[in-house]
């Protein structure tokens, strides 16, 4: 998991080997997000001047998720019915960090884990600017389209 924001990443949390993202995980991650936040940021955290956008899985949106943004007031922008692409995970950063490693080879699961965050860190501010700038595009797009279905540009 993965969180970031325009200047750069705020937490991120790597999905031990065989398991797989379930409520109470994601409820664990939130909690280090949370408390990433008001570490690093916190005139951000003071003034809910930041808000968190989940894609459409759903561990994001069960009940246990949905109390626990509620009980820690934290913002959410909602994921757009039908709209995979709208998540900047999608469609910048994770292609990027494919790019990034693409014709690696690693020997263990450390290893992965050590090369995909020594090339996340190495993503300049200017990238992640760009992302959130592509992002607002994305959703002007499809707030002009009303919400249809679309592909590409």
């Amino acid at each position: 998991m993965l969180f970031f924001y325009y200047w750069g990443v705020v937490h991120y949390d790597y999905l031990p080997l065989g398991e797989t993202v379930n409520n109470e995980y994601y409820q664990e991650v939130l909690h280090h997000l949370h408390d990433a936040v008001w570490r690093k940021r916190p005139d951000l955290w003071d003034a809910h001047n930041w808000q968190l956008h989940h894609d459409s899985a759903p561990a994001h949106s069960s009940h246990l998720i949905q109390g626990f943004v509620a009980k820690h007031s934290i913002p959410q922008i909602r994921q757009a019915p039908y709209s995979p692409d709208m998540a900047p995970c999608y469609f910048w950063l994770f292609p990027r960090l494919k790019t990034l490693l693409k014709g690696s080879h690693f020997d263990s699961h450390k290893d992965i884990i050590q090369n995909a965050t020594a090339q996340l860190h190495t993503i300049p501010k200017e990238a992640f600017q760009n992302c959130f700038q592509q992002w607002m595009d994305c959703w002007a797009t499809c707030v002009e389209s009303q919400g249809a279905y679309f592909e590409g540009d």
